[in-house]
């Protein structure tokens, strides 16, 4: 079934913008071939991408228009079939309009970002912004302040070059004033002794506060994450009121992570 014919529109938009990310320019007719539907439809979509400032109009076409597509690879969405994408489809689909929303850094969060400022039904709320984004994560919050729906925080601090995430006493002081309802975090491990935790200290103590400021933590993460201790832990298991993951994981340690009071997820 086409994407056309089953009403996907938030499908049809995200190929559109991964066919943007490897071409840099998209074609009305090009499009429409590519995905199997009208250039009525297609124009229609390019509309809707272009209102979101993730396009800018062209005559027959579009250009790529986000900074996002400049971004190294390990940050860029790998397709439908991608396990990060499909649990960042899962989880984006969790936010409701109005929420303040936190990310830490790495490659499931930003496609979580990804994912849901591409929502369009948070682009087309009556209210604006419809959403507000705080993150530590430079590459989040590039990509997120080029839609005018989404209100942008960024925490201070000291850049990692290895994942983008701020650090340190300066990101600490601004988290100490902020409440966030919802809060996707990253992970390297996830275990149901040792907690939720990742390679590097600084992050991890970040990503803690994070987690201390916000009302619901989610984790999103892969199935192979999961059993595995980190050097850095995060926050312990009872901290995580939900895992998205995918559906290689184990189905007995998702059992164990649900008997310890996390709601597990697969996508």
């Amino acid at each position: 079934m086409s994407p056309e014919a089953s009403g996907d529109r938030s499908s049809r938009l995200r190929t559109l913008l991964d066919l943007l990310a490897d071409n840099g320019r998209l074609s009305v007719t090009d499009a429409a071939e590519a995905l199997g539907v009208s250039e009525a439809t297609v124009r229609r979509d390019f509309t809707s991408l272009a209102r979101q400032q993730l396009v800018t109009r062209t005559h027959g076409g579009v250009v790529a228009a986000s900074v996002a597509y400049d971004l190294p690879v390990r940050y860029r969405g790998g397709g439908a079939d991608d396990v990060r994408e499909r649990i960042a489809a899962v989880a984006a689909d969790m936010v409701t309009p109005g929420q303040v929303v936190g990310f830490n850094g790495g490659t499931t969060t930003s496609a979580t970002a990804r994912r849901l400022a591409a929502r369009s039904d948070l682009a087309e709320a009556a209210t604006q912004p419809s959403l507000t984004v705080v993150t530590n994560a430079l590459n989040i919050a590039t990509e997120m302040v080029l839609r005018p729906h989404v209100r942008t925080v960024s925490l201070g601090g000291v850049a990692r070059p290895q994942s983008y995430e701020l650090v340190g006493p300066l990101a600490a002081g601004v988290l100490d004033q902020l409440w966030l309802d919802l809060l996707f975090l990253g992970a390297d491990g996830i275990d149901t002794e040792t907690g939720v935790s990742c390679v590097h200290e600084g992050e991890a103590g970040i990503n803690a506060l994070m987690v201390e400021r916000a009302g619901t933590v989610t984790v999103v993460a892969a199935a192979e994450k999961l059993g595995r201790r980190t050097f850095a832990r995060i926050c312990d298991l009872q901290a995580v009121d939900t895992l998205v993951t995918d559906t290689a994981a184990d189905p007995e340690y998702v059992e164990m992570l649900r008997a310890a009071g996390v709601e597990v997820v697969l996508a």
